[in-house]
């Protein structure tokens, strides 16, 4: 596990963003309202960090899923975590314009996507899986405040299983879309791939879901009030488009 070194706090974010999985462009231009992830390599799954239970994995771990999407003609990957048995959560980048999608688990397993679906509002995506996930985790009651700890575990570049340290530095409006209102910022280093990967609080509970970072390695969150606010909302999802 490596942890990030101290960085400026972020005021108005006005850098290109890299949302988890491709870099977007600056201002002036227009910000983009989606975001597509850049097409990388998916490698075995391998796992990192401290090792708690009798397999070698920690209840961190065991709720990760890495995800390739196979689109037409192009394959990109990004990560996600249990919700429940048969549900993931992850990004909507991850997610849309599949003609399939592949899950694997911490242990190298395969579970079987059964069907997608996107958030309009945030960049937030469901999964049901066809079989059940390892573990799933606690949502956090509350967002964290500026200065609590934050550790983000993924599939950065869709290779080993990581757990990356930082702390929340600041909460600011969502520069990708203004209607959603604040998302957290940390300087828990993410990388492409790591889109869809859990924010977690010092006592493993979900804190926020990361989908961008920017030019400054500061990573963006969906805070765990507005996911909480979408999964209690029936309206809220919707079939995820598909490249066919």
């Amino acid at each position: 596990m490596r942890r990030a070194l101290p960085a400026p706090a972020v005021g108005v974010v006005t850098s290109a963003l890299l949302a988890g999985c491709a870099y977007l462009p600056a201002p002036p231009d227009p910000v983009p309202t989606s975001v597509v992830p850049t097409t990388v390599p998916a490698p075995g799954a391998e796992a990192d960090g401290s090792q708690l239970s009798p397999d070698g994995f920690d209840a961190a771990q065991r709720m990760a899923v890495r995800i390739r999407n196979i689109g037409c003609g192009a394959l990109s990957t990004g990560s996600g975590f249990a919700l429940d048995a048969h549900t993931l959560v992850t990004n909507r980048h991850v997610v849309a314009d599949s003609a399939e999608l592949q899950l694997s688990t911490y242990d190298g397993r395969d579970v079987a996507a059964e069907a997608a679906s996107t958030a309009g509002l945030a960049d937030l995506a469901v999964v049901r899986t066809v079989d059940a996930l390892p573990a799933a985790p606690v949502l956090a009651e509350a967002d964290p405040q500026v200065g609590d700890p934050v550790t983000v575990v993924g599939y950065p570049l869709g290779r080993r299983l990581t757990a990356t340290d930082g702390r929340v530095v600041a909460a600011v409006t969502d520069p990708l879309h203004t209607n959603l209102g604040e998302v957290l910022v940390t300087d828990a280093p993410v990388e492409p791939g790591s889109s869809g990967s859990a924010a977690l609080d010092a006592d493993g509970r979900v804190i926020g879901v990361v989908y961008a970072k920017n030019a400054e390695n500061m990573s963006f969150l969906v805070p765990v009030s507005t996911l909480r606010a979408m999964l209690e909302d029936d309206t809220a999802f919707a079939p995820a488009p598909t490249c066919g």
